[in-house]
């Protein structure tokens, strides 16, 4: 039996206890409350894992990797991104002219209803340079790994480097179908001038929505000659095995672009035999240097197409941009369709050398 000295000591450990696990859990409570409203962190992984802003059960997120957390960081909420790939070239510009990325951006800002679009676009990097810009801008970024081949410099339309870039683009943009993730592509050599996702078919029965040199006439036409500057794709089994055969393409085709495999891939019947749904995009509203929209007042996009060299597309785009100010200072009741495109004397020049 029990002393009862020993019951009374043990009933007051028991208290004591009690009143220290209450005092400590108040002193707990007491430091999230400050750290939380100071946004200071209490807990180590605070600041990687949480937002406190949000919900509990949306705080904690997990990234497999540097990829997903910046796809996840762009994405909207229907886990589509826009994607541009750059290097060292277009983020340094020349003693002549701006950096591509810089005039790239200021086609958002000019634009009609495109400035909350950069909260989606994702800046895939070839190389530290451009890396470290992409960030000093505080944007989306990305630096795609490239061990042992340096995509800093230009890279002239077709030559190897060129060749080889495009390629390394394309196995990257597989990786995003991969990933469940549906994405808009557009060079950097492309002015966002309007909203494009209005004239984008948002649907799940289009598979690929791409851009085309000169429009036929026919949306559905496979004899449209296709651009891959500026395309739209949905994350599905079709299109990932299009990316992953468009890819493969590229070892019985030596000295061949991209752009050139897919288009051969479209002829001997890839598309059909996917069962694929694709929207060739009428240059009214999604133009190019090789085929200039007939009507300003609709026009989303422009690209720099059928042009070689940086310093000509920096030019002439700049020149674009110009003339889309002008359009936008000009009076409603002044402006017309057949407003006209300065031309494009830099890109037609750079094919003489």
């Amino acid at each position: 039996m029990d002393h009862p000295k020993n019951r009374v000591v043990i009933g007051h450990s028991h208290h004591i206890i009690m009143y220290i696990i209450l005092l400590f859990g108040l002193l707990v409570i007491s430091i999230i409350i400050l750290t939380s409203q100071s946004n200071i962190p209490f807990f180590p992984l605070q600041l990687s894992i949480s937002n406190p802003s949000k919900p509990l059960h949306e705080q904690v997120y997990y990234y497999k990797d540097d990829l997903e957390r910046a796809l996840a960081g762009a994405s909207t909420e229907n886990k589509t991104v826009i994607i541009t790939v750059v290097n060292k070239a277009y983020v340094e510009g020349d003693h002549n002219n701006r950096p591509m990325l810089d005039l790239f951006l200021d086609g958002f800002w000019h634009g009609e209803d495109t400035r909350e679009l950069v909260n989606h676009l994702l800046i895939v990097s070839m190389d530290q340079t451009s890396y470290e810009r992409c960030k000093f801008l505080h944007l989306h970024c990305y630096k795609l790994q490239t061990d042992g081949v340096d995509f800093a410099g230009e890279k002239l339309f077709m030559s190897q480097d060129f060749i080889k870039m495009m390629w390394r683009r394309t196995l990257f943009l597989g990786d995003v179908l991969k990933r469940g993730y549906n994405f808009i592509f557009t060079d950097t050599d492309v002015l966002w001038l309007r909203n494009p996702f209005l004239n984008l078919y948002s649907n799940q029965i289009i598979d690929l929505q791409i851009s085309t040199d000169k429009f036929n006439g026919s949306q559905w036409s496979e004899g449209n000659p296709i651009n891959t500057g500026f395309y739209m794709i949905k994350s599905n089994i079709k299109t990932i095995a299009l990316l992953d055969a468009w890819y493969a393409g590229k070892d019985n085709a030596t000295g061949w672009k991209d752009q050139d495999v897919l288009i051969k891939l479209m002829n001997d019947g890839l598309f059909k035999y996917l069962g694929l749904t694709v929207r060739f995009l009428d240059t009214l509203y999604f133009s190019g240097f090789c085929d200039d929209s007939k009507d300003v007042n609709v026009v989303a996009t422009v690209h720099a197409n059928c042009c070689r060299s940086i310093s000509a597309k920096l030019a002439d785009l700049t020149a674009v941009l110009h003339d889309w100010r002008r359009f936008k200072n000009t009076p409603i009741a002044n402006q017309t369709s057949t407003s006209g495109w300065t031309q494009h004397v830099n890109c037609w020049d750079s094919w003489k050398n």
